[in-house]
């Protein structure tokens, strides 16, 4: 039996998980990774970021952080209808809450009770092999070019043969523009440093932790960067490899 967990070759059709160990186990992904949640309510055209708190399988209860601008409360508290959309290693997964949600505390922060989503859409999107590392292992990377007028510095979050996530400190939106080419993106990996044009992607700002999250694509990388990127992702690769475990949790 195939399993939405196990890294494939190439992007693969979105599949719809109604099975609750599976969405359990992505909605634990998301909280312990601390990935952020894009929140659309029905008919509005504003974005709202929220995260994972707790995942409670027995009271079948998730519990999310407090809405990003805290202004789209009101629409809880009128018991709109929401989406939830979320990005983890190159998986996106997103679901549907139709009911109404409880806003309470947890731990002294604002947050909401709403019931576990009876299904979840999880799309494998990315066909290379995208590989996290762990904050001990933090690359520094540099992004300059000519439509900025400073060098930034920031560290790598994840890499694959084609593209990586990237963390900022501060706010960058008014600098960085999705689908903007950056010439000189450096990145300093054990073995040697390596600088190519990178494409902006995708932009996120966390205004709790101040930082700036970056999705990028390489642009047209040299022969001499891609084997550098690829043998870092190779090593990585190995490590993870090594210490996975058998078990969805």
């Amino acid at each position: 039996m195939s399993s939405p967990f196990s890294q494939e070759d190439g992007p693969q059709p979105p599949k719809v998980l109604k099975a609750l160990v599976e969405i359990v186990a992505n909605l634990r992904q998301l909280q312990q990774a601390n990935d952020p949640l894009i929140i659309t309510f029905h008919e509005r055209n504003q974005r709202f970021q929220s995260y994972v708190i707790e995942v409670d399988r027995d009271k079948n209860l998730l519990i999310l952080d407090e809405l990003m601008p805290s202004d789209g409360e009101r629409y809880l508290v009128n018991g709109e209808a929401f989406s939830v959309e979320a990005f983890h290693e190159g998986v996106r997964v997103a679901w549907q809450c139709e009911q109404s949600v409880r806003i309470t505390e947890h731990q002294g922060a604002r947050c909401y009770f709403s019931p576990m989503p009876p299904e979840m859409t999880y799309h494998q999107r990315r066909g290379a092999f995208r590989a996290p590392l762990k904050q001990s292992e933090a690359i520094k990377v540099e992004l300059a070019g000519d439509k900025l007028r400073t060098t930034l510095a920031g560290e790598l979050l994840d890499i694959s043969a084609t593209g990586c996530k990237l963390r900022f400190p501060g706010s960058l939106g008014s600098n960085l523009q999705a689908g903007q080419v950056y010439e000189r993106f450096t990145a300093r990996f054990p073995f040697g440093a390596m600088t190519t044009p990178l494409e902006v992607r995708h932009v996120l700002y966390d205004e709790k932790l101040d930082t700036t999250f970056i999705g990028a694509r390489f642009h047209r990388i040299g022969g001499q960067e891609q084997r550098l990127v690829e043998r870092f992702v190779y090593q990585l690769q190995r490590e993870a490899r090594r210490f996975e475990s058998d078990g969805l949790f």
